[in-house]
């Protein structure tokens, strides 16, 4: 059971720990949803439940309701309530995907699992996945296709104990995105992500995994993603073709 705002420990106002109401409140929802409580593509209680189950004014639930719609973890519906956002929506496909023709336009892509197979963490893995050293991983490696054109290679690593039973055959028979397929088996929801940039060469083998020349340029992008919690559990490493792609971020 979620514990009520009641129940916190006061914090003066001055203090540099102070946490505005709404985001205590909305500290409670995230733990519930990290809980389980409420699974993506599931609509949470009204706001006036969660009132009354947080001893807080309905206004003080509909404030933390838009910072975590704002933030893409909670989904309105007009006339129907508030859901738990979900990669299953088509929706929230790109969020996570920012990679567009140079034409315009929406592309559908398709994922191409090559490998897949297990490893001990080494420093780096240790270093990003906040693992111990030696603890098991997995690693993936696959390719995106846009009009059957191989467009990103990806290495992706993932803590073993995150992702029980992943394998290549549990990859090949997954038909949408790779973090719907998380969240659907395995219970695993990507709610934010960094990502680091940076151009590169292509080496011999990324040359023939995406059809282009060896020593073309490329997009070399790092994302570490991130569940509830801000807990990591995707590293991933992807060099991407530009030749007919572009990577588009809109900023306000």
């Amino acid at each position: 059971m979620v514990q009520s705002v009641s129940m916190l420990p006061q914090t003066p106002v001055d203090s540099p720990t102070f946490s505005p109401l709404y985001r205590q409140i909305k500290d409670l929802i995230l733990q519930a949803l990290d809980n389980g409580e409420w699974r993506p593509g599931e609509a949470i209680p009204s706001e006036i439940e969660l009132a009354a189950r947080f001893h807080v004014s309905q206004g003080t639930v509909r404030k933390a309701i838009d910072e975590m719609a704002a933030d893409n973890l909670l989904v309105r519906r007009q006339g129907k309530g508030t859901y738990v956002a979900s990669h299953n929506d088509p929706r929230a496909f790109f969020r996570f995907l920012r990679l567009t023709p140079l034409a315009g336009g929406i592309e559908p892509s398709k994922s191409v699992p090559l490998e897949c197979w297990r490893a001990k963490a080494g420093t780096e893995a240790v270093r990003v996945l906040g693992l111990k050293m030696g603890e098991p991983i997995i690693i993936v490696r696959r390719l995106l296709e846009f009009a059957e054109k191989p467009v990103v290679v990806d290495e992706i690593y993932l803590p073993g104990d995150v992702f029980p039973g992943l394998t290549l055959d549990v990859l090949k028979e997954s038909t949408g995105s790779l973090y719907s397929m998380f969240e659907t088996k395995f219970g695993v929801r990507m709610i934010r992500a960094e990502e680091r940039l940076r151009a590169v060469a292509a080496d011999r083998v990324s040359a023939e995994l995406l059809n282009v020349p060896e020593g073309s340029p490329l997009l070399s992008v790092e994302r570490i993603s991130f569940t509830y919690g801000d807990r990591p559990v995707e590293w991933r490493r992807g060099l991407y073709s530009t030749a007919e792609h572009c990577y588009l971020n809109e900023l306000s």
